[in-house]
């Protein structure tokens, strides 16, 4: 998860309806940070549903001569809520701007705080993780 450029974000309504989306993420410590619009569909089955499912794939290499793929790939499950304090968001925000612009942080910093008011920052504390991948074997890294 923490090289994963991006995951997708599962939720379901009250009524089992199943919704995806793919979505830039950060992992700190045992929680996802994630961001986005102030309202929508998202928004809406969080307040139904609190309770999410957090996909990502890292590396992959297709094997086409060998019918297959290498890959890496975790599953997260856990409580999902939208944060409130400007003290949480900014956790989340500055996870966000390490992980995808890191040599940016003084930049990052000042976006934050113009931004912090208006954007919504989300947060999946992680009660399961599992992890599954096919990896090269020593033989096969070889030129």
């Amino acid at each position: 998860m923490d090289t994963a450029p991006y995951g997708v974000l599962s939720l379901s309504s009250d009524e089992g309806l199943p919704y995806a989306i793919p979505i830039s993420f950060a992992l700190v410590d045992n929680t996802i940070y994630m961001h986005g619009a102030s309202e929508g569909t998202k928004l809406n089955l969080i307040a139904q549903n609190p309770k999410a499912v957090f996909v990502c794939v890292g590396r992959t290499r297709l094997l086409p001569q060998q019918f297959t793929t290498e890959y890496e790939s975790a599953v997260a499950t856990g409580d999902i809520r939208i944060l409130t304090t400007r003290r949480e968001k900014r956790v989340g925000l500055r996870a966000l701007a390490r992980k995808y612009s890191p040599d940016f942080s003084s930049e990052a910093e000042a976006y934050i705080d113009r931004a912090i008011d208006t954007t919504t920052v989300i947060a999946i504390a992680i009660d399961c993780i599992t992890a599954k991948a096919k990896l090269p074997t020593k033989e096969q890294e070889k030129p």
